[in-house]
Protein backbone atom coordinates (compact mmCIF):
# COMPACT_ATOMS: atom_id res chain seq x y z
CA UNK A 1 0.00 0.00 0.00
CA UNK A 2 1.25 3.48 -0.81
CA UNK A 3 2.16 6.09 1.76
CA UNK A 4 0.04 9.21 1.16
CA UNK A 5 1.81 11.26 3.84
CA UNK A 6 3.80 13.14 1.18
CA UNK A 7 0.53 14.09 -0.57
CA UNK A 8 -0.89 15.32 2.75
CA UNK A 9 2.26 17.37 3.38
CA UNK A 10 2.18 18.78 -0.17
CA UNK A 11 -1.45 19.84 0.19
CA UNK A 12 -0.84 21.41 3.62
CA UNK A 13 1.67 23.77 1.99
CA UNK A 14 -0.79 24.97 -0.65
CA UNK A 15 -2.46 28.35 -0.38
CA UNK A 16 -4.96 28.03 -3.23
CA UNK A 17 -8.62 27.23 -2.49
CA UNK A 18 -8.56 24.74 -5.40
CA UNK A 19 -5.88 22.99 -7.37
CA UNK A 20 -5.75 20.20 -9.92
CA UNK A 21 -3.00 17.60 -10.03
CA UNK A 22 -2.54 14.98 -12.73
CA UNK A 23 -2.07 11.36 -11.71
CA UNK A 24 1.55 11.72 -12.87
CA UNK A 25 2.07 14.69 -10.54
CA UNK A 26 0.52 12.79 -7.63
CA UNK A 27 2.72 9.78 -8.37
CA UNK A 28 5.79 12.05 -8.32
CA UNK A 29 4.68 13.51 -4.97
CA UNK A 30 4.16 10.10 -3.34
CA UNK A 31 7.09 8.56 -5.24
CA UNK A 32 5.02 5.53 -6.22
CA UNK A 33 2.50 4.52 -8.89
CA UNK A 34 -1.16 4.98 -8.05
CA UNK A 35 -3.20 1.77 -7.96
CA UNK A 36 -5.55 0.97 -10.82
CA UNK A 37 -8.45 1.80 -8.47
CA UNK A 38 -7.38 5.47 -8.56
CA UNK A 39 -9.08 5.74 -11.95
CA UNK A 40 -12.46 5.32 -10.23
CA UNK A 41 -14.05 8.54 -9.01
CA UNK A 42 -15.23 6.84 -5.80
CA UNK A 43 -11.64 6.04 -4.81
CA UNK A 44 -10.90 9.77 -4.43
CA UNK A 45 -14.26 11.09 -3.23
CA UNK A 46 -13.50 12.22 0.32
CA UNK A 47 -17.15 12.67 1.23
CA UNK A 48 -18.38 9.30 -0.02
CA UNK A 49 -18.62 6.49 2.51
CA UNK A 50 -16.91 8.48 5.28
CA UNK A 51 -16.99 5.43 7.54
CA UNK A 52 -14.68 3.62 5.11
CA UNK A 53 -11.14 4.66 6.04
CA UNK A 54 -8.91 4.93 3.00
CA UNK A 55 -5.38 6.36 3.27
CA UNK A 56 -5.57 8.62 0.20
CA UNK A 57 -8.83 10.15 1.46
CA UNK A 58 -7.47 10.56 4.99
CA UNK A 59 -4.36 12.32 3.67
CA UNK A 60 -6.49 14.85 1.78
CA UNK A 61 -8.82 15.48 4.70
CA UNK A 62 -5.94 15.85 7.16
CA UNK A 63 -4.52 18.53 4.85
CA UNK A 64 -7.90 20.29 4.79
CA UNK A 65 -8.91 19.34 1.26
CA UNK A 66 -11.55 17.19 -0.38
CA UNK A 67 -10.60 15.37 -3.56
CA UNK A 68 -12.66 14.76 -6.69
CA UNK A 69 -11.42 12.86 -9.72
CA UNK A 70 -11.82 14.98 -12.84
CA UNK A 71 -13.90 13.90 -15.83
CA UNK A 72 -10.73 13.34 -17.86
CA UNK A 73 -9.99 10.36 -15.60
CA UNK A 74 -6.35 11.40 -15.28
CA UNK A 75 -6.40 14.19 -12.72
CA UNK A 76 -7.83 15.13 -9.35
CA UNK A 77 -9.25 18.43 -8.11
CA UNK A 78 -8.45 19.29 -4.50
CA UNK A 79 -10.80 21.82 -2.91
CA UNK A 80 -10.01 23.39 0.46
CA UNK A 81 -12.54 22.75 3.21
CA UNK A 82 -13.80 25.68 5.27
CA UNK A 83 -11.91 25.80 8.59
CA UNK A 84 -15.02 24.87 10.59
CA UNK A 85 -15.46 21.67 8.51
CA UNK A 86 -11.94 20.36 9.06
CA UNK A 87 -10.97 17.49 11.27
CA UNK A 88 -9.97 18.25 14.85
CA UNK A 89 -6.60 16.48 14.44
CA UNK A 90 -5.52 18.97 11.79
CA UNK A 91 -2.67 21.20 12.67
CA UNK A 92 -1.08 18.55 14.85
CA UNK A 93 2.34 17.69 13.50
CA UNK A 94 3.28 14.06 13.44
Amino acid sequence: MNDYGPLRDYLKKQTLPELVLSFEEIEAIIDAPLPRAAQRASWWDSLRSPQERMPQREACLEAGYVATRQADGNSVKFRRLPRNARRPSEGIER
